[in-house]
């Protein structure tokens, strides 16, 4: 089925081309969620004819996902999840919970917007495409840990934090205090 581009849409094509793919995802995605229209002689006349007020609301949407894009630049969210002593999630990280984590953050997201290469189902520092405008994506890093302070010490560390690690760091913090105290009696 051939059908002309309202909007770029990625890996298929610009806007105004007509391409051929298949019945079912133009019947079932494109067509439904207005990215295409059927490449018929009154479709492309009538295409040519929006054309220039397309281009326009295009451009306009596309400003807008640039400056939001400028404000999320180099953000990083935490999910906490439980997890298993290895690090590894009873679940997984969902677009869902991404998109949550960067409204609470303050950003405004769908759930769709959000592109997750793999499934998440570990601790650990994880870039994820958020997709603001079919030409515009940034990168966030999700900060998946078990608890805030695990969180950030995982982002000081830039990796994935073990049980070890945090027992580590909990006997440092138990023996410093008693490093100070030895130094405060020997000073007087």
């Amino acid at each position: 089925m051939e059908v002309i581009l309202l909007e770029r849409v990625e890996k298929l094509g610009q806007m105004g081309q007509v391409v051929k793919v298949r019945p079912g995802f133009a019947r079932n995605y494109l067509l439904p969620q207005k990215k295409a229209m059927r490449a018929t002689k009154a479709n492309m006349a009538v295409f040519e004819k929006q054309k220039a007020h397309l281009e326009a609301m295009n451009l306009e949407r596309r400003k807008d996902a640039e400056q939001v894009a400028s404000q999320m630049n180099d953000v990083s969210v935490v999910v906490i999840r439980q997890a298993g002593e290895t690090g590894v999630l009873y679940g997984s990280v969902t677009t869902r919970d991404i998109a949550d984590a960067l409204v609470a953050a303050g950003y405004k997201v769908d759930r769709k917007q959000v592109s997750i290469a793999s499934p998440i189902k570990t601790l650990g520092l994880f870039k994820v495409r958020v997709v603001l405008h079919p030409e515009v994506s940034v990168a966030v890093t999700v900060n998946v840990a078990r608890s805030q302070e695990e969180a950030e010490l995982q982002l000081a560390r830039g990796g994935m934090v073990t049980a070890a690690d945090l027992r580590d760091e909990e006997e440092e913090i138990e023996e410093a205090p008693e490093a100070t105290e030895t130094e405060d009696s020997e000073q007087a």
